[in-house]
């Protein structure tokens, strides 16, 4: 992996009005904002870390997470929006209750109130950062990486992979663990 923390991570930018699907190169792509903590989880062989946008570890408020990235068979840099859920919806004020707590308190909270990593782009693989890449082929492995069970979510509609696009993961051992069931 090429990227080490701490890195700013792309944020999103408020507009009046959409733009017309051709007004960038390559397209214009949507993604709903969550109410939750941006965040960027790096996970190797080396171990893990949580970083919010503004550099700091979140890692020890939520060992479930870092349980997931620890699990994980392949070197990423995912990023996403970590958010906690009460009574169907996103709760705000309980994702920042659990980012004040640390060690035991984290462990239970974790139990209690888990968070969730909502993740909607890889920064790099063990074949090198992706951050020059076109948004569409870094999506499209995305996609690839819950499709193989690399991640995994209950309730993703990965999409096959196209015909012609090269694997950027490395090796991913066949029956690889998926990361959800890290923190069971």
């Amino acid at each position: 992996m090429a990227l080490i923390p701490p890195v700013q991570p792309m944020l999103a930018k408020a507009c009046s009005e959409l733009p017309p699907a051709r007004a960038l190169p390559g397209g214009v792509a949507f993604e709903q904002k969550p109410d939750g903590y941006r965040a960027l989880l790096f996970a190797d062989l080396e171990g893990v870390l949580l970083q919010s946008r503004n550099g700091a570890s979140l890692t020890a408020s939520f060992p479930e997470i870092a349980a997931a990235g620890r699990a994980l068979p392949v070197p990423l840099v995912l990023d996403g929006e970590l958010v906690v859920a009460h009574e169907g919806r996103l709760d705000f004020g309980r994702l920042q209750v659990r980012a004040r707590r640390r060690g035991t308190g984290a462990r239970l909270a974790a139990k209690e109130v888990p968070a969730h990593l909502i993740v909607f782009d890889v920064l790099d693989t063990a074949d090198g950062a992706l951050l020059n890449e076109p948004y569409r082929d870094r999506r499209g492995l995305l996609e690839e990486l819950f499709a193989d069970g690399v991640l995994a979510n209950r309730s993703c509609s990965a999409r096959p992979r196209p015909t012609g696009r090269p694997r950027r993961t490395g090796s991913t051992p066949p029956g690889a663990l998926p990361a959800s069931r890290a923190s069971s």
